[in-house]
């Protein structure tokens, strides 16, 4: 079935989700893949198959190898493939993505606060909100996905 294009349907709106895309890109202190992962590992939790095809796709463009890439939702198991700061962006992501059934417990905070700067939790908290509201899009109108030759 066919769904609406949100795109052309309210291009005001995606307009100003763009405009948050474009400051986490422009005005933080975030590493790109960084940020890619953040989305990639928010896109998983909310099984939104269009934005894990399009930010797995970007971390491979970044030079992300593919035998870190599969791991990302196991990273916890992943040893030191992935970095400190890498495991405390993902740690939160999980913890803030899954907000109504983690309520983001002070034990997340603490971990999170102790890695990354205050400016750096803050932007990466509205990073996940933002891919939390684009996975929402997605999965609501069925945004294709690119591997599938959409």
């Amino acid at each position: 079935m066919n769904r609406i294009d949100s795109r052309t349907v309210a291009p005001a709106g995606m307009r100003a989700l763009f405009g948050v895309h474009s400051y986490l890109h422009s005005q933080t202190d975030l590493p790109k893949p960084l940020i890619d992962l953040v989305f990639l590992r928010t896109s998983q939790i909310n099984g939104c198959a269009h934005c894990i095809d399009m930010h797995s796709r970007d971390l491979l463009k970044d030079g992300m190898e593919v035998e870190k890439l599969v791991l990302v939702p196991a990273w916890r198991e992943a040893g030191a493939l992935f970095d400190a700061k890498e495991r405390a962006a993902l740690a939160w992501t999980e913890s803030v993505a899954r907000v109504a059934d983690t309520q983001v417990p002070d034990a997340d905070y603490e971990t999170a606060s102790s890695a990354l700067s205050e400016k750096d939790l803050v932007d990466l908290t509205i990073a996940i909100g933002l891919m939390s509201a684009y996975n929402r899009l997605g999965v609501a109108f069925r945004l294709p996905v690119a591997a599938a030759g959409a």
